[in-house]
């Protein structure tokens, strides 16, 4: 904006404005907040204002005024004139700017009326945003002389923790949350002052926090929110519990977090902003496991930025940094990982979640449908459906800005009659239909109306047939149907030209042996150019298994072909090698034999150069493991079903080789009654499984062998005659289970004698477990 004095001012008659962020937003010297103005402002940022040399607060105005941050404004001649005005002010940050305000700041005479100005506000900061050129004067300003004091700096940001830590990363400590046990001790002593909680407030209290997650801050701001509530009045704590969000919004006790959080927030640029928003659909304390599906969404709904020229490949790589950004901004927890370090689980933090919630009704951005909706939200562009309920209400016409719909599975599930009811409200420009587990028989005729679909996952439904219509949706780059009995697609899927992404079928579990179901797919799938990620195609003739050389032979050079999924092979091993040869950027493959007890025809002198390969299962019967697979450098997680080795020192032992392996499965892979791990071999696997091998009677570890194993699970081996031999080698084991054995082997492990060497053995692993699949789930006890 011009400098015009009505171009920020007009801004002032806004009677519920909060949070004002101006960033390259004016082009003024001066910026005037004229009296009377903005009376409910709260929180003012300016940002990168470049021009901007003087700020002035008249009187009477920005009354309400609790944080106000100046960055980026480098040639700003000196603090905000007037800012005394500001008479609720609790936060002022300085940062990015140039030397000399910074100096002004850190040099006032305290006689002088803008000290006395800044010595009435709690809080204020300076800073610079992180570059080269800092941790290096601290270095030389800072001397390494050992008796000298430390320097502690605190972040959020794991770069700019990295990027102090010039010596040795050893200096970074991260801060995990508290045990359980430590954040029960701080809440009491905050709270009752003591150890002890009163015994009627104990259930609630554990309750509320529950929803700290461990968080010293969190801890100690709501315990003295607490502190204050009449001891004897439960049904005040109780609307603490329901009313968390509320207190976070800024009505209570917890603007503390609010403001550190915020800080977070505001320091996104706009497409991060989005994709955090965005994770505001997913109900409290929900898991986000399926990563993939999330950085697909977020590819569809345009946060990416995508340049002219980037393959679907590059966006993916810039979705997955945008994942890792939040992450390293501490603004996503990463609840768990797999054991090749790839992301298994993440989510929010409470307070943060409350926070992004707030955020995006103020922004109409997300809303979330529930059964005590009365009505649809307005102008709402991404709606999450929980706790449906077969009521539909009114209002469908008001969802034309509708960009995503994601239900989730609860009571009451979406149905085919209400979906058909909303898709004809008009949502027009959706681009992402996510129904995972809605209770759908089939797809409405007016989802194949969506004519700007990008993402559709039907996963888990009862669809069983896909309809020739597909073929209409010619935008659609993601079509997921895993879980649900569709075992065809028909011949117009062909025509989804743009499709990156096609998973069908169903994999089983341990009750059924892991099985796998495909589906058959038409021939001609070689035009579909643009496809990343194909699973469980069936691959039952060569002219199938001819189709995926083709498919590699079309598609663009710089497109990479990154995860395959195939079953029922037949003896067209050496045409599928052929076809890996091109297959050269693959990342995961999968490959199933016709039947179990089928010989994976994988025996060829054809050696596909698979360099980056990090997961490979084979299912079905092998002679011996394939040249190729022991030549996999990058390998790190490998699963044999069905293999039948046989009992040859070298059948298994050759995969102690791979320099990267940190998972091995074997599942009815060894015939063998006997399976040493020779010294100095799988000296990165972390996790072990020996699955349903039915002869095996011994296990024999040697010194040095598997020096990095974590996790090592025996399971289904009923013949086994006692624990592995050389367990005690295994020095960095943290648990032993033992799963779906003879009632005679656990009754041993249960029953050892304390003086007797193998339960000297186990007591220092410390989790030792066995237990039994039950319904569809391993139940398990701790010995």
């Amino acid at each position: 904006m011009s400098e015009d004095a009505n171009a920020i001012d007009c801004l002032g008659r806004l009677p519920r404005l909060v949070d004002l962020t101006l960033h390259r937003a004016y082009e003024g010297e001066t910026l005037c907040f004229k009296a009377g103005r903005f009376p409910k402002l709260q929180i003012l940022e300016l940002g990168q204002l470049k021009r901007l040399k003087w700020v002035r607060v008249g009187e009477e105005s920005l009354s309400s005024l609790q944080q106000f941050l100046i960055a980026g404004c480098k040639l700003m001649e000196g603090l905000p004139l007037g800012l005394q005005n500001a008479i609720e002010l609790k936060f002022f940050g300085f940062y990015d700017m140039s030397d000399e305000p910074i100096h002004e700041i850190q040099n006032l005479n305290k006689q002088s009326e803008n000290y006395q100005t800044i010595s009435h506000i709690p809080e204020v900061c300076i800073g610079h945003w992180i570059n080269d050129l800092i941790p290096t004067i601290i270095k030389y300003i800072l001397l390494d002389c050992n008796i000298a004091s430390r320097v502690v700096l605190t972040t959020r940001i794991t770069d700019v923790a990295s990027a102090y830590c010039l010596a040795s990363h050893d200096f970074i400590h991260i801060m995990k949350p508290l045990s359980y046990e430590d954040s029960w001790t701080l809440f009491c002593n905050r709270t009752f002052r003591s150890n002890d909680c009163p015994s009627n407030l104990e259930e609630i209290s554990r309750k509320i926090l529950k929803k700290c997650e461990g968080l010293p801050l969190g801890i100690v701001a709501i315990g003295g929110v607490l502190a204050l509530k009449d001891k004897d009045r439960i049904d005040e704590w109780e609307m603490i519990l329901r009313g968390f969000g509320g207190e976070v919004d800024g009505s209570g006790e917890l603007d503390r977090i609010r403001r550190i959080l915020l800080l977070s927030y505001n320091d996104l640029p706009h497409h991060l902003k989005s994709c955090l928003l965005y994770l505001s659909i997913y109900p409290e304390d929900y898991p986000i496991r399926n990563v993939e599906n999330l950085l697909d969404t977020w590819i569809a709904l345009g946060f990416i930025e995508e340049k002219e020229g980037m393959t679907a490949t590059n966006i993916a790589m810039r979705s997955l940094r945008s994942l890792k950004e939040l992450i390293n901004r501490s603004l996503i927890q990463v609840k768990d990982t797999w054991h090749d370090g790839k992301l298994k689980e993440c989510g929010l933090h409470d307070f943060l979640r409350e926070i992004i919630v707030s955020k995006s009704k103020e922004q109409s951005f997300t809303a979330i449908a529930t059964g005590y909706c009365t009505r649809w939200p307005d102008k709402v562009r991404h709606l999450a459906i929980h706790n449906f309920t077969d009521n539909p209400l009114e209002g469908f016409t008001s969802l034309n800005c509708l960009r995503s719909l994601k239900s989730f599975r609860y009571e009451d599930p979406l149905t085919t009659s209400f979906l058909s009811k909303f898709l004809c409200g008009g949502p027009k420009f959706l681009k992402v239909l996510d129904l995972a587990g809605a209770e759908l028989d089939n797809i409405p005729k007016e989802v194949f109306k969506l004519f700007r679909l990008k993402f559709l996952d039907l996963s888990g439904t009862r669809v069983k047939v896909i309809p020739k219509s597909i073929g209409q949706l010619q935008n659609l780059e993601v079509l997921i149907l895993a879980g649900t009995t569709i075992t065809e697609l028909p011949v117009e899927t062909l025509k989804l030209r743009k499709l990156c992404v096609l998973i069908i079928g169903r994999v089983g579990d341990y009750s059924n042996n892991f099985a796998l179901g495909g589906f058959k797919s038409p021939y001609g799938i070689g035009k579909l150019t643009f496809l990343e990620r194909l699973a469980h195609m069936e691959a039952d003739s060569g002219k199938i298994v001819r189709e995926i050389g083709k498919l590699i032979q079309l598609r663009e050079l710089s497109r990479k072909f990154l995860e395959l999924s195939i079953t029922k092979l037949r003896r067209d091993g050496k045409e599928l090698l052929y076809s890996l040869l091109r297959l050269t950027n693959l990342r995961e493959l999968h490959i199933c034999s016709i039947k179990e007890e089928e010989t994976l025809d994988l025996q060829h002198s054809i050696s596909p150069e698979l360099g980056f390969l990090v997961r490979l299962w084979l299912n079905g019967r092998l002679e011996r493991v394939p040249e190729w697979v022991i030549s996999l450098q990058s390998l790190s997680t490998l699963v044999l079903l069905n293999s039948e080795l046989s009992e040859d020192e070298n059948a298994i032992g050759c995969l102690g080789h791979l320099p990267n392996l940190v998972e091995l499965t074997l599942h009815g892979a060894y015939e063998g009654e006997t399976l040493c791990f020779k010294a100095r071999r799988f000296q990165k696997l972390q996790r072990l499984e020996l699955m349903q091998l039915k002869r095996l009677k011994w296990v024999r570890m040697e010194e040095e062998s598997m020096s990095s194993l974590h996790q090592f699970f025996i399971i289904g081996c009923k013949l086994m005659e006692g624990l592995p031999l050389g367990l005690q080698n295994l020095t960095g084991l943290k648990l032993l289970g033992l799963l779906d054995m003879s009632d005679e082997q656990i009754n041993k492990v249960q029953n050892l004698d304390k003086q007797s060497d193998d339960y000297q053995t186990i007591s220092r692993i410390p989790e030792v477990c066995t237990g039994h699949w039950i319904n569809g789930e391993w139940k398990t006890e701790i010995v």
